[in-house]
């Protein structure tokens, strides 16, 4: 079986014949077959079924012809071990019924277990690792971004109480973000030792800080992360979440491979907020896929032309899809960015 390595040589600032490409969120509701089958089963459901939750990650793959595969799966999962009860609610997300507000709830938190608990995701990660012939991603939310969940009790807008304890009690807070990078570290590394190609930390909602709460707050937890992952020998991915912006050049010295960046950036800017330091992934707004063919083509041209410019690009979305997103637009750009950058990138090699 041949074996399609360009994400990872791409997020290493290796030379590729063609951009590869992925898309957040690519195993879901836009995907009709997807949606059979969430009739049936929840999203936890789901999870729970490493055969279903293989098949539901291969689907994009085989339907669009992605360069790599990303964990069917959801942030909350490991949080199920530390011991708090949630639920996925449709058209909500996660919601929590005793969320933590206190130094004691905190201290209730006990340390992930993922043997006992999350076995299941590690058995679907083993059976995509002897399937696919493309690296598999799998992720994990960053502590932030869980934290607004468990403190919010539910997807918030303001993050007001989630602030509030940042700001009242820090100590607190701290100590939470220690729990939960203690879980992110666990969890990411119980996922490349059962398969995982590539991995990738989802801070969805952090963009809602300003630089100085970021990097007093929550940057030394993500530091720390990819510190203590270093030794693992797979690309690393942060993805710092929407209108995260003003908050690229405080990430310079994160033992990252790539930082992902969303649609409010360009990629040369993008770049240049980060040093230069990280192949970079992005940064199609999303509902440009609501607009006709010739236009979303357009976007995604401009976006490889700067893309190509320096080694280490990857095409993506600068969010996940939303359930309108058209299958068959995603199939035909997913061609367009592998035919256009091979072009692009051949005949940049020719004028070099």
């Amino acid at each position: 079986m041949t074996y399609n390595d360009r994400l990872i040589r791409a997020c290493r600032k290796q030379p590729v014949d063609q951009l590869p490409v992925w898309y957040m969120r690519q195993a879901g509701r836009y995907d009709p077959d997807y949606r059979k089958i969430k009739e049936k089963y929840t999203l936890l459901e789901i999870c729970q079924q490493p055969e279903l939750a293989a098949e539901v990650t291969m689907m994009p793959v085989r339907k669009l012809g992605v360069d790599a595969a990303i964990l069917y799966s959801d942030i909350m999962n490991p949080v199920a071990s530390l011991g708090v009860d949630f639920d996925i609610v449709k058209n909500i997300g996660p919601v929590i019924d005793n969320p933590i507000r206190t130094k004691e709830d905190v201290e209730r938190l006990r340390p992930i277990d993922v043997d006992k608990d999350l076995s299941h995701i590690m058995e679907t990660i083993r059976i995509l690792d002897r399937e696919l012939d493309v690296p598999l991603i799998t992720f994990a939310g960053a502590p932030f971004t869980i934290a607004s969940y468990l403190i919010e009790g539910r997807p918030s807008k303001s993050y007001i109480r989630t602030k509030t304890l940042m700001y009242e009690q820090p100590e607190v807070w701290h100590q939470l973000m220690a729990k939960l990078g203690d879980m992110v570290i666990t969890y990411l590394r119980a996922h490349v030792a059962n398969g995982g190609r590539a991995f990738q930390l989802f801070d969805s909602w952090v963009g809602a800080l300003a630089p100085k709460d970021f990097q007093v707050y929550v940057l030394p937890t993500i530091t720390r992360i990819f510190a203590e992952l270093q030794d693992l020998d797979v690309p690393k991915i942060y993805f710092p979440g929407v209108s995260s912006g003003e908050l690229l050049p405080t990430l310079r010295n994160l033992r990252a491979d790539v930082i992902g960046l969303d649609w409010r950036v360009s990629i040369t800017e993008g770049r240049k907020r980060t040093g230069n330091k990280f192949a970079v992934q992005g940064n199609l707004d999303p509902y440009v896929l609501t607009a006709p063919m010739n236009v979303i083509k357009q976007y995604a041209k401009e976006i490889i032309d700067e893309g190509i410019k320096e080694p280490g690009f990857i095409f993506n979305l600068g969010h996940g899809l939303f359930p309108e997103a058209s299958l068959d637009k995603l199939r035909e750009l997913t061609e367009y960015v592998h035919e256009y950058s091979a072009s692009a990138l051949k005949q940049s090699t020719l004028q070099a």
